[in-house]
């Protein structure tokens, strides 16, 4: 289970990241990064990254949605916590997962390396920008 601190919730949170954040997709993934500037760094609570999930019908029935935000909620915990993004300080990442109609077919493994790819591309489009270097396509 994802806790609670580590979750996009609002819905304007939402909104911020997917129409403001950078954006990398896959056949089965695509997902929106943004780069928040945490105000209360100091405060013990708070944590290095948010993510939320966006899972529509398109997907499937209801059954089909939820066991597809259940896979992707549990690759993305593994991933995030393995440490491999380099998240710099004073920052927090948003990060907005949204699930393609061939994410449920899709095998895990595949699932796996194509989270872990396309959450890296958005995220180093995201520093590009941030940092004002050339935006990346």
């Amino acid at each position: 289970m994802l806790p609670r601190r580590h979750r996009v919730t609002a819905p304007t949170d939402f909104r911020a990241v997917t129409r403001s954040g950078s954006r990398a997709g896959g056949s089965a993934v695509v997902i929106s990064v943004r780069l928040v500037a945490d105000a209360g760094a100091a405060d013990a609570d708070q944590v290095p990254w948010r993510c939320g999930f966006i899972v529509s019908k398109a997907v499937g029935n209801a059954v089909v949605r939820h066991r597809t935000q259940r896979r992707l909620r549990h690759i993305l915990w593994d991933v995030m916590r393995e440490d491999s993004m380099t998240i710099p300080e004073g920052v927090r990442l948003d990060v907005v997962v949204r699930a393609l109609p061939a994410a449920p077919e899709a095998a895990h493994d595949e699932l796996v390396a194509q989270l872990r790819s396309t959450l890296v591309r958005a995220a180093r489009k995201e520093l590009r920008r941030r940092d004002g270097g050339p935006r990346a396509q």
